[in-house]
């Protein structure tokens, strides 16, 4: 067993969640222990009590608990697989930029950002693949769930990736995504403003469940949650075209919100299943036809002043191929967007 360590966060790591931070130096905690040390204030940052969700950033001081040695560890999990030569080359063909402080990708659906439980075949693992002639690794600074498309930014330093970490923490970063979902939005435009809380069922993965604003407050661990949207097109009362925009960052707070709006994203096995009501022709978030049931959910657009430099960068990324053959089906013109998407009208 070790002693209690108190560790101060380096100055060229990213903010990110305790349990990450914590697992890459004590691979030999679980993720239930941890959560157990927390709970019972074992675990501490700068003296206060947290939870394995709490953000930690560079100068941060974490107290460590005495801790089983690696040697009485369980068995490790599997190492990540080294990508492959075609996905190697498939993802150096989805950088859209490049400089000296960070990347941007157009990520494509059904690949996952980083591993979980089982998960080899990760974004995470291929990031030696896209180095560029730099010794070290980018690192991720945001993520988009597994089966979402769109943009995605990695720094390529660490002074970047503390830059990096602190806009997408502080707002200063506009995403814009697109969606087809089931039904017809009403109002066509407006904010939804239903807090999420975790609702995972045993073997379901994490889920969350949308709450009344009204009862955000009383119902323990909610959090708010914003986003606005704006339907572009629609194709009677069957699908639309929605603009989304997330004013928060919440785990899945664009498929919950559009739930929660009665228009389930296509595609979403998981919030959008057959019990969804969808009254024109198809059923629930598949929508029914010959349309992809792969998740319609696009990070289209994504806008920040640079990490380094201060300047503006706006980034766009074109729809992935199931996605611009359901934009086809229903004669949408992808490019044909009033601008701004969510100004005034």
């Amino acid at each position: 067993m070790t002693g209690v360590q108190q560790l101060t966060v380096g100055p060229d790591a990213a903010e990110q969640r305790l349990d990450r931070w914590f697992r890459r130096r004590f691979p030999q905690v679980t993720q239930g222990r941890l959560e157990k040390m927390c709970r019972k204030g074992e675990v501490r940052v700068d003296g206060g009590r947290v939870r394995t969700s709490t953000r930690i950033g560079p100068g941060q001081v974490v107290r460590i608990p005495p801790l089983p040695d690696e040697r009485e560890a369980p068995a490790a999990a599997p190492e990540p697989v080294a990508p492959e030569p075609e996905d190697a080359r498939a993802l150096a063909d989805a950088v859209l930029y490049r400089d000296d402080h960070m990347l941007v990708l157009n990520k494509p659906a059904g690949l996952a950002v980083q591993g979980g439980t089982g998960q080899r075949r990760h974004l995470g693992a291929m990031l030696a693949g896209l180095r560029f002639g730099r010794d070290d690794d980018p690192r991720l600074v945001h993520r988009l769930d597994k089966d979402t498309s769109g943009l995605l930014v990695l720094a390529r330093t660490g002074a970047a990736a503390v830059a990096l970490a602190r806009l997408f923490r502080s707002r200063a970063v506009e995403k814009i995504y697109f969606a087809a979902v089931a039904g017809r939005p009403e109002p066509a435009r407006g904010t939804i403003r239903y807090g999420l809380v975790k609702a995972g069922a045993r073997g379901e993965g994490e889920k969350m469940r949308p709450v009344a604003p009204d009862e955000v407050k009383a119902t323990p661990g909610a959090r708010h949650a914003v986003t606005e949207y704006r339907v572009i097109e629609q194709a009677g009362n069957r699908a639309a075209w929605v603009a989304l925009k997330p004013v928060t960052g919440r785990t899945h707070q664009l498929r919950a919100h559009m739930v929660a709006l009665g228009c389930p994203i296509a595609g979403d096995g998981k919030y959008g299943g057959r019990g969804q009501e969808n009254l024109g022709a198809g059923w629930g978030a598949g929508l029914g036809g010959a349309l992809s049931r792969k998740l319609h959910l696009h990070a289209t657009r994504l806008s920040f002043p640079h990490p380094v430099s201060g300047r503006p960068m706006a980034f766009a990324a074109p729809l992935p191929e199931h996605m611009a053959r359901t934009w086809a089906f229903f004669g949408w013109e992808a490019n044909a967007l009033p601008e701004p998407v969510f100004g005034e009208d």
